[in-house]
């Protein structure tokens, strides 16, 4: 028969919370209490439970990760994909293991990420944004539950983020393509709700108006961050005149569409029209021609936000915010032509 903690107490003439602060080694026992207890675990072979262990450290070492609001783009994008491995890989060294939340079914059953975090006894959080986020995940953020946020603004009490500086990635782009004499430039946004791709627009018309660079209504097009849609948005810039000089996707996964839009019109790509993209995932270097793109550190947001979250549950640090700067990737779709410049 498995013992269990309640066993071992009673063998030991102590409490069960006396025998889960032995084993966790914390709270004010005699030594004669401690050695009593562990030869009874000694004698009796005891393998302490998982709750058994948490039961005098009020911690579960389990940390949720939340895919907030619209999931379905998220839980497949290569970039949420590569900054939550690079998540998983750190609490993982940190001593967390990860429960997975969906927010289908409980949003159908009116209950919150609040009363789960309570239910599953969680450390921590780990919030991935997508659009339209609930109310449950805004209820969480306002509660005491540490939480980390990728792509989204957290402002509770125990709350930090991660994110790219996303006015930065428009700034850079436009800057790039106006010391290279490129003023025409059409923008391909996501849905046109999303918080992340309204600060890159934002920021792309305040540049672009800086700069005294053109754009016309016509090459402000959206989709959802996939390829279908941005080549969907390029056949719909393609139905006017004139046509732009360049055209910036906010996803890699849009401006991949744009490519191949381009090249069943036979509209040759640097040499027509330029194309820059906005993540740098992995096919950007073997798409034709490899697409020029803005890269956001993936790798060391995932790590952040890990040894972030690692430090609120310890309350070693206070809530705090991380901008990532991004990184601007010249490839073959967006090489500038420095002899048509020189003239």
């Amino acid at each position: 028969m498995k013992l269990t903690i309640k066993d071992i107490a009673k063998l030991a003439s102590v409490s069960p919370g006396t025998v889960s602060k032995v084993i966790n080694c914390t709270g004010n026992i005699s030594q004669q209490t401690i050695d009593k207890v562990n030869t009874i675990i000694e004698q009796t072979g005891y393998q302490p439970t998982f709750s058994a262990k948490s039961l005098a450290t009020k911690k579960s070492n389990l940390i949720g990760l939340i895919y907030a609001g619209n999931i379905n783009a998220e839980m497949n994008h290569p970039f949420f994909n590569d900054v939550v491995n690079s998540f998983k890989n750190t609490v993982g060294n940190l001593g967390y293991d990860i429960l997975v939340f969906s927010n289908n079914k409980f949003s159908k059953d009116k209950q919150d990420y609040l009363a789960r975090c309570m239910h599953f006894q969680l450390d921590g959080c780990l919030i991935v944004a997508g659009d339209r986020i609930e109310e449950a995940t805004l209820e969480l953020d306002k509660s005491h539950v540490p939480c980390v946020g990728i792509d989204i603004h957290l402002n509770g009490p125990n709350s930090s983020y991660v994110t790219t500086d996303n006015r930065k990635v428009s700034e850079q782009i436009v800057t790039h393509l106006y010391l290279n004499s490129i003023k025409d430039v059409a923008f391909i946004g996501g849905p046109e709700y999303s918080v992340v791709s309204n600060i890159r627009k934002e920021s792309f018309i305040h540049h672009m108006n800086q700069f005294s660079m053109n754009t016309k209504d016509e090459w402000f097009q959206y989709g959802d961050y996939f390829e279908e849609s941005g080549y969907n948005a390029m056949n719909s810039i393609l139905k006017n005149s004139p046509l732009p000089q360049a055209v910036f996707a906010v996803s890699d996964m849009m401006a991949l569409g744009v490519l191949r839009a381009l090249k069943e019109k036979g509209i040759r790509v640097p040499e027509d029209i330029k194309v820059i993209g906005c993540d740098d995932i992995e096919a950007c270097r073997y798409s034709d021609p490899t697409l020029a793109t803005i890269r956001q550190d993936k790798d060391k947001m995932g790590k952040l936000a890990a040894n972030m979250l690692h430090d609120l549950i310890n309350e070693e640090a206070n809530p705090s915010s991380v901008n990532v700067d991004p990184e601007l990737i010249i490839r073959d779709s967006c090489l500038i032509d420095t002899a048509t410049i020189s003239e």
